[in-house]
């Protein structure tokens, strides 16, 4: 196995500037991907956000296994004792749950500044995950209807803008990316599947071998039936020379295969398809 890594300069800024957000805001959004919501989500993140109350969104759902997906909802509300809602950035129907959900957890933080003395104010938001899993989809799902900035609050850089969703919420307008701090190897090659992790990262070769291996495993015969293969053997040289992908002395070229089939997956196009299966993982 290839092995994924990152480096730690990038990870400490970037903690850094997410611990900073967090200061600022009364409710977080955490977005994972449906189609690898253990993978995606933060090993740390309650230490992370202390007792900031949380909405969990698993987005891109519609290119996850319905079944599963289910099962996942309920599974994190019981761990995390968070509300859960299944989400895809390109859908509005559940716009207004996803809002009236953000307004009730904030609303705690409101009544003790009233409490205080302190004049009510909107609820300040911001989402956060993982690279790629659809934070600025979901941002600019949830400021679609309302683009006016609130500009910059007290005590804040002048590069935190804030978007007044409505009258009740305030939305950082820049997602808070959690760090790849991830020394998992089986998640970080499920992170590469979904492009969470920079190509730099990683041999594109490696993880689509790892891909096709996982996807066996889950979905058997569904790699063979998709790339109408002969035999039974589903590697990057059978799929390459089944689709006449040809380098120089005839031999299959791996690399475009690899990318192909990575790229097969993230669109779509070879199903709904999650790669943390429920009962795999919470054996784990």
């Amino acid at each position: 196995m290839e092995f994924i890594h990152w480096y730690p300069g990038h990870i400490a800024k970037a903690e850094k500037k997410l611990k900073e957000q967090l200061n600022i805001v009364d409710v977080v959004i955490e977005v994972l991907d449906a189609r690898i919501p253990f993978s995606s989500s933060y090993p740390d993140i309650q230490k992370l956000l202390r007792d900031k109350p949380r909405l969990i969104l698993l987005n891109k759902s519609d290119l996850a296994d319905i079944e599963q997906t289910q099962k996942w909802l309920k599974t994190i509300k019981e761990m995390t004792k968070c509300p859960v809602i299944s989400t895809m950035a390109n859908d509005n129907k559940d716009l207004s749950k996803i809002l009236n959900k953000v307004a009730e957890l904030g609303q705690p933080k409101i009544a003790a500044l009233v409490k205080k003395g302190l004049l009510p104010r909107a609820v300040r938001v911001m989402v956060v995950g993982m690279p790629n899993v659809g934070k600025s989809s979901i941002i600019n799902k949830l400021i679609k209807k309302s683009k006016a900035k609130t500009g910059a609050k007290a005590g804040v850089t002048r590069e935190q803008q804030w978007v007044r969703i409505n009258p009740k919420l305030d939305l950082l307008d820049t997602p808070g990316i959690i760090p790849l701090k991830q020394d998992d190897q089986i998640k970080a090659y499920k992170l590469a599947y979904v492009d969470s992790i920079g190509e730099n990262a990683y041999d594109v070769e490696a993880a689509a071998s790892m891909f096709i291996t996982d996807i066996n495993q889950i979905y058997p015969d569904l790699l063979k039936n998709y790339y109408n293969l002969d035999d039974n053997v589903v590697t990057l040289e059978t799929i390459a020379l089944k689709r006449n992908w040809i380098v120089s002395g005839g031999n299959p070229d791996t690399k475009r295969c690899a990318q192909n089939i990575l790229n097969d997956f993230r669109s779509g196009r070879l199903g709904r398809l999650t790669l943390d299966i429920y009962e795999q993982q919470i054996s784990v």
